[in-house]
């Protein structure tokens, strides 16, 4: 896993200190957009499932924390949103955006930080979470 910091509700976030259990980081263009709310309700339905299978579940993108908090908020999303301001992560991971919006990437990491799945699709929002689930289920039975 990348040595990234992130803005979290609290201060900074890194990301590594959630190595330990599987880790489902996500990231998507924006808040409260078509694409993003579907996908975020996508994780939000399945999140026991998640949980369930000892893993966690992270969304990134750029919108500041009040963004964050409203978005969980009118959602009831119950998994952390982290703030990557200038993209900078998103870029270091990979994450392509195409006419200035950010891109939307899946990983999937085990209990020791290594990734498992990545899945990429700009507009196939609930393949990101099915996908996802399917593999932390998979990293469980192992």
């Amino acid at each position: 896993m990348p040595d990234v910091t992130l803005t979290g509700p609290n201060g900074p976030v890194k990301l590594r200190d959630h190595i330990g259990k599987p880790l489902v980081v996500y990231f998507y263009p924006a808040d409260d957009t078509y694409g993003c709310t579907i996908e975020a309700c996508a994780f939000r339905d399945q999140y026991e499932d998640f949980t369930a299978a000892g893993a966690e579940v992270i969304g990134i993108s750029r919108d500041d924390s009040s963004s964050h908090d409203a978005f969980k908020s009118k959602h009831r999303l119950p998994f952390t949103l982290l703030t990557d301001p200038r993209g900078d992560v998103a870029k270091a991971w990979g994450v392509r955006g195409i006419f200035g919006v950010g891109g939307r990437v899946t990983w999937v990491f085990d209990k020791a930080g290594v990734v498992k799945h990545k899945f990429e699709s700009k507009i196939r929002f609930g393949k990101h979470v099915d996908e996802a689930l399917e593999t932390v289920k998979a990293l469980a039975r192992s």
